[in-house]
Parts: structure tokens; sequence; C-alpha cells
């Protein structure tokens, strides 16, 4: 089949903006936005967002799809146990990265990083083979991978096929407030991201759509616009905390499953916050082996709803809200409250 062209502007951050950007320690060939929203995504994502673009979608793909730290894990796991007949003894004893595989991670990894990776775990080939194989390019493994295929992105919806939904997509939508503390303890840990301003700073570029994947209110109007389609979900982080039995019976239903109570029940068990936590398989234990985060790293955080407050003062509230405010005013897109 032959590709189409890529169908998109690529342009250089304004040099105000570039600077700005450079609080990515770990990003060392900075940012390019691309098309018509202007999404700012890693200069490497040039190497992949036309195999991106024109990778062949198998109706039987299932894909998740958000903002960054929109509950993301989260959604994968859920969907992953339900999609696979809750399999538990596989969902724990595979890695959901390798379930679940990130499809745009190798813009990611600068190659000074990956070098110094490699160089860290000389004469350990078990961590130099894990290194390379995840930062290859996912969407060569995908095309010999069997089906069905399970994929994570956190491409808005433009960027990816246009044959998407020909496909299964959970796109999952949060609070901007709370997905900003997120992706700021996030970016701060990763190491091939490296963040070293201040929280204050990270917001600051978070309403300037000036972040991986930003802007985030565009992100989520595209998904917003086709939750109407049969093949997309389109679901809140805030309804997976106030009724996760209810959500687990409606992803259920999108992918044609239907469980017991007592099912749902163990399956709510396993996806509360204190056992994911406690979860080898999806904590990302083995990026903090291979170095690629902080010691200290914890992927999976509090997964609480408004936590936001314990980080914003009076004046970034006030401007928060006018934020929020002028972005859905053209929009019937509200975030519901978890409380």
């Amino acid at each position: 089949m032959a590709s189409k062209p890529y169908p998109f502007e690529i342009r250089d951050l304004e040099p105000h903006e570039a600077e700005k950007m450079k609080l990515y320690s770990g990003e060392k060939t900075g940012f390019v936005r691309i098309g018509p929203k202007g999404y700012v995504l890693a200069h490497r994502f040039l190497e992949i967002g036309a195999d991106i673009y024109n990778m062949e979608i198998r109706s039987s793909d299932v894909f998740v799809v958000t903002y960054a730290r929109s509950g993301t894990t989260w959604t994968q796991e859920l969907v992953w146990l339900v999609a696979n007949d809750l399999d538990y003894d596989t969902a724990k004893s595979i890695y959901l990265t390798e379930r679940f595989p990130f499809l745009e991670f190798s813009m990611m990894l600068h190659p000074i990083m990956i070098q110094r990776y490699l160089e860290n775990s000389k004469g350990d080939e078990k961590k130099q083979n894990e290194i390379k194989m995840m930062t290859s390019h996912i969407v060569d493994q995908l095309a010999m991978a069997p089906s069905p295929r399970f994929i994570k992105s956190h491409l808005p919806l433009s960027l990816l096929s246009p044959n998407l939904l020909d496909a299964k997509v959970v796109y999952v939508a949060r609070d901007p407030r709370d997905v900003a503390v997120s992706f700021y303890h996030l970016c701060s840990s990763m190491t091939f991201m490296g963040w070293t301003g201040d929280f204050k700073s990270f917001w600051n570029c978070f309403i300037s759509d000036l972040h991986y994947w930003a802007p985030f209110f565009e992100h989520l109007k595209e998904a917003w616009e086709k939750r109407h389609h049969p093949n997309l979900l389109f679901i809140f982080y805030e309804e997976l905390q106030k009724d996760l039995p209810g959500m687990i019976k409606r992803v259920s239903a999108f992918m044609g499953k239907n469980y017991t109570d007592e099912e749902v029940a163990t399956l709510c068990d396993h996806l509360d916050v204190k056992n994911f936590k406690k979860n080898p398989s999806i904590n990302n234990e083995q990026l903090k082996e291979l170095g690629l985060t902080t010691p200290d790293l914890e992927f999976v955080r509090n997964g609480k709803t408004g936590g936001w407050r314990d980080y914003f003062d009076e004046e970034m509230i006030a401007r928060t809200d006018k934020w929020i405010e002028d972005n859905l005013r053209d929009t019937d897109l509200r975030f519901p409250s978890a409380e």
C-alpha cells in the first residue's frame, strides 16, 4: 500500500518559546510545532511522524489515547484485562509497556541520552538489549505483532492514522490542573525529559501551549467532537474515580464483553490505587532499573482528584480559571466533579 504524503506543516518554535523549553534538559534537539493546531513534539518526531500517520490500522486494534497523565496507565490495564477475559496471570507476568506499547516513545529518547543509558549498563547484556528494544521504532515492531494489538498514544487524533476509527479507541480526559501537577512530577523524574524548572514555570508553559503534545484543549476537543462515533469511547478520569464499577461495565460493553458483578468487583480491587502502586508489571520499575528515571520516581502517584490545590497560589488560580473559561467557550466539553 502506497504511503500518503505527510499532510502537516512543520515549523520551529518561536525563539522565546524555544528558550522556555530549554528547561527540558534531556531534550537535546529542541521541539517543533506540527499542523494547524501547532502541536508541540520533540524534533525527533519528524523521523516517525509519517510512519505513524501511514500505519496500517487493523479492525482488531485497541488504542488508548490521552493527553499525558490523564489516567492512561489505569485505563490501559482496565482495557487490557476487559479485552483479555480478565487474564490476571498474564497481566501480572508481562510488563504493561510490552502488552500495550507506547506508539511515539522513540521520539522521547535523544541519541545522546540513549548512549548514556547504554554506557551506564555496560557489561549487562540483558539491560542493553532492553534499552535497544525500548528505544527502537514502535511502528516497525507493531507491523510484525500478532492481533489483537493494544497501543497507547498521547498524540492527538489528527496526527494518528486517518483510518484510526476502523479500530477501537478509548480516549480519556482529565482536569488540566491535576494533569499539570502529575505531568510536572513525571517530567522532573524522567531523565530523558529532565525538567529543571519549578512547578510555576511548568504551569506557565502549560497554559502557553508549550509542553509535549500541547495544546491541551485542542487535543481534548478533537476527541470530544468524535465522541458519538461507535468506535470511540470518550471517558473522564473523574468518572473512573467516582464510579469505577460503572465505568468497567461501560468499557466492557464498548469492547463487546460482559462480566458479572463479582468479576467487576475483583477487577476494581486489582485497579485500586493501593494495589496498583505495588504492581511491578505496571509501575515502570524497569525504567528505574535501566536508569531512565530518577531513583525516587513514583510512576503511579496518589491518583487523587483536586490535588492541584496544594500547588497553585491565588494568582495562578485566577489565571487558570480564565484560561479554562476561554478554552471552553466554543465547546460543550465540561469536566465532571469527582467529589
